[in-house]
C-alpha cells in the first residue's frame, strides 16, 4: 500500500540533500586545502630550527663536533604548545646531539638537495619532522632530524576551518528558512484551488479559474476542467436519456393500463382478443426498447460496461446475418453477406458490434422495400471496413444528421420503432473509434451504412 507524500516535504528534500552534499564536499575540500597552507606555513619554521642548529656543528682538525650554548638550546625548544626534538647524526661517527628516539627517513632518501618532511610518532604522540643533509667540505655526511608535535597546526586548522564552516553553516540554515517560504508561499495556490473544488457542491461543475495558477500546474486544471466538461455533457446526456427513456415506457404502460381495462369489462373471451393482442402488442414494445435501453447504456463510455478484444469481423458478421434470415425472409427479402474466408481480426466488444449489426439489419429490414434487397459487405481494404447495404426508399439528406439522435424518428416513417436504434448504432461506433458514414446506396436510392475501423489501433490480420 503506498503512502501519500506531500509535495512540500519532496521539493525541500530535492533542493536541502544536494545542498547539504556539496557544502560536506566543499568542507572535506576546505580540510585539505587548509591541511597543505597549514603545513606549508609552519613547515619552514620547521625548516628553519633545522637550519639554525646546523651552526652548531663545528670541524676541528678533522673531527665533526656540536657546540651547542646551553641558552640556544632553550629558545629552540621553548614553546607553549608544542615539544620540539632534534637529532644530529653522523654517517660515520653516529649520533652527534640530541635526542635518539627522534624518527628519520630511510637513508637512501636524502638526496642532499631538498628537505624531508613526514608524520611519525614519538613518545606515543604524532609529530612532523623535517630531515636535512649538511654538506660540510668533506666526504662525512651528517644528518639533522627535528620533530615537533602537532598542536600549533591543529589549532590553526581549527581556526580557519570554523572561521570557514561556520558562515556557510549560517548561510545553509538561512537558505532552508528561505527555501521553507518559498516552497510554502508557492503552494499556497494549490491549497486556495483544493479548497475551492471542495467547497463546491457535486453540481458545481463550472471549469476551474486559472487566473493565478501557474504554468507548471497549468496542465493539471486543464485536464481537470476537461473531465469537469465530460462530465457536464454525460450528466446532461443522462438526464435527456432518463426524461425521454420515462416518456417512452409510459406510453407502452399507458396502453397496457388501457387495453387490461379494457378486457376486464368484456365477459366473453372472443371480446377479450382484440384487447389482449394490443395487451401483447405493447409487451413487444416495451421489451424490445427495454433491451435497446440496457444495450444503450451499456455502450455509454461513462459506464465502462464493455471490453474490447481480438475478434473476427468476418465470423461475427455471418453469423449475425443468418440469425437475420429468417426475419427477412418474413418479408419476402434477401439478406446477403459478402466477406472473406480468411479471418479479418479487428479490436471489439462481440456483444456490441452484434449488437450494431443487428440494429441495422432491423432498421433495413423494417424500413425497406418488400422483396427488396439488403446486402452485408466486409472488407480488408484500405482499412477494415462493414457495409450495409438495402434498396428501400433511402433516408432523405435533410435527415441524415438527425437520424442518429435519440428517440428522434423520422416524420411519417412506418413501423413502431422508438427511434433508438441508429442512436445506438452511433454510440458503438463512437466506442470502438470506428468512422460511421451514412449515404445512398446507389442511384436510385437506398441507404448503405459503412462502419471504417482504424488500421493502426484495432486491425490485426495474422494471416497476412
Amino acid at each position: 500500500m503506498n503512502k501519500s507524500r506531500s509535495l512540500k516535504t519532496e521539493i525541500l528534500l530535492r533542493l536541502a540533500i544536494p545542498l547539504i552534499f556539496f557544502m560536506s564536499i566543499e568542507t572535506v575540500l576546505s580540510y585539505f586545502v587548509t591541511l597543505h597552507h597549514v603545513n606549508v606555513a609552519y613547515d619552514r619554521w620547521l625548516l628553519d630550527s633545522a637550519r639554525s642548529l646546523t651552526e652548531g656543528i663545528k670541524m676541528h682538525e678533522g673531527t665533526v663536533f656540536v657546540e651547542l650554548p646551553p641558552a640556544a638550546l632553550d629558545i629552540f625548544k621553548w614553546d607553549e604548545l608544542d615539544q620540539t626534538y632534534f637529532k644530529i647524526i653522523s654517517e660515520e661517527k653516529g649520533m652527534l646531539a640530541g635526542d635518539k628516539f627522534v624518527p628519520e627517513p630511510l637513508t637512501q632518501a636524502m638526496n642532499g638537495v631538498s628537505p624531508i618532511y613526514f608524520n611519525d610518532d614519538m613518545y606515543g604522540e604524532p609529530v612532523r619532522v623535517v630531515s636535512i643533509l649538511i654538506a660540510n667540505g668533506t666526504q662525512e655526511k651528517i644528518f639533522v632530524h627535528v620533530a615537533e608535535t602537532l598542536n600549533k597546526r591543529r589549532g590553526m586548522m581549527m581556526d580557519i576551518l570554523l572561521a570557514d564552516l561556520i558562515p556557510q553553516v549560517v548561510l545553509v540554515l538561512l537558505i532552508g528558512l528561505y527555501l521553507l517560504a518559498g516552497v510554502k508561499r508557492g503552494l499556497q495556490p494549490l491549497r486556495v484551488l483544493a479548497d475551492e473544488i471542495a467547497q463546491r457542491t457535486p453540481r458545481d461543475l463550472r471549469p476551474i479559474p486559472e487566473q493565478h495558477v501557474f504554468l507548471e500546474v497549468r496542465a493539471l486544471t486543464d485536464t481537470i476542467n476537461d473531465l469537469l466538461e465530460r462530465l457536464a455533457q454525460a450528466i446532461v446526456t443522462q438526464e435527456r436519456f432518463i426524461t425521454n427513456a420515462a416518456h417512452q415506457l409510459r406510453t407502452p404502460l399507458a396502453g397496457l393500463k388501457l387495453q387490461a381495462e379494457r378486457a376486464l369489462r368484456e365477459q366473453d373471451v372472443t371480446a377479450m382478443k382484440p384487447a389482449l393482442i394490443h395487451i401483447q402488442s405493447c409487451a413487444d414494445r416495451m421489451s424490445h426498447l427495454t433491451t435497446q435501453l440496457l444495450i444503450l447504456a451499456r455502450s455509454e463510455p461513462i459506464n465502462g460496461g464493455y471490453e474490447l478484444r481480438q475478434l473476427d469481423l468476418c465470423a461475427l458478421a455471418k453469423n449475425t446475418c443468418m440469425d437475420w434470415v429468417p426475419k427477412a425472409l418474413q418479408r419476402q427479402m434477401d439478406l446477403s453477406f459478402e466477406g472473406f474466408e480468411q479471418p479479418l481480426y479487428v479490436q471489439g466488444d462481440e456483444v456490441l458490434l452484434r449488437e450494431l449489426l443487428a440494429n441495422l439489419l432491423d432498421n433495413a429490414i423494417c424500413y425497406g422495400r418488400d422483396q427488396g434487397n439488403i446486402v452485408v459487405k466486409v472488407e480488408r481494404h484500405p482499412v477494415p471496413r462493414l457495409i450495409v447495404e438495402d434498396d428501400g426508399p433511402g433516408i432523405p439528406d435533410i435527415e441524415t444528421d438527425r437520424v442518429f439522435e435519440r428517440f428522434y424518428r423520422i416524420p411519417g416513417s412506418s413501423g413502431d420503432g422508438c427511434g433508438l436504434g441508429l442512436a445506438i448504432v452511433k454510440e458503438i461506433a463512437d466506442l470502438h473509434q470506428a468512422r460511421l458514414e451514412l449515404s445512398s446506396a446507389d442511384e436510385t436510392g437506398g441507404t448503405r451504412f459503412e462502419l471504417s475501423f482504424e488500421a493502426k489501433q484495432n486491425v490485426l490480420d495474422m494471416l497476412n
